[in-house]
C-alpha cells in the first residue's frame, strides 16, 4: 500500500487546502480532521477486505483510538497498517495527535 501517494497527492478537481498546521480549531475541529484523513485511508483498508472507525479522540493527549473490523480484526500485519500508516500520517497531518492506539 503506498500511503504516501494516497495522501499527499490531491485528487483531480479538488480545491487545495490550507495546510492542517495553519488551520484553527474554528475552521476545522480536530475530530473532523482526524475523521477526513480516516476517509481518505478507509479505501485502502476496504480494499483488503477490513474497515477502521475512530473509537475516540482525547483532545488533552492526543490520542486517538481506532476499531479495525473485517479482515483486518485479528490480522498480524494490523499493527503494521496501525502504526506505519495509520498513526504516521495523523501525526503528520495532524500536529495534535501524538499516538493511535487500537481497540476492541
Amino acid at each position: 500500500m503506498r500511503w504516501t501517494a494516497v495522501l499527499s497527492r490531491p485528487r483531480a478537481g479538488a480545491v487545495r487546502e490550507k495546510p492542517m498546521s495553519e488551520q484553527n480549531d474554528n475552521e476545522a475541529p480536530l475530530t473532523q480532521r482526524i475523521n477526513e484523513i480516516i476517509d481518505r485511508i478507509r479505501p485502502h483498508i476496504k480494499a483488503d477486505g477490513g474497515d477502521i472507525e475512530v473509537v475516540e479522540v482525547d483532545r488533552d493527549s492526543g490520542r486517538v483510538s481506532i476499531r479495525f473490523s473485517g479482515a483486518c480484526r485479528g490480522c498480524p500485519m494490523s499493527a503494521i497498517t496501525l502504526k506505519m500508516g495509520v498513526e504516521r500520517h495523523l501525526k503528520e497531518l495532524v500536529p495534535e495527535v501524538t499516538e493511535v492506539v487500537a481497540v476492541d
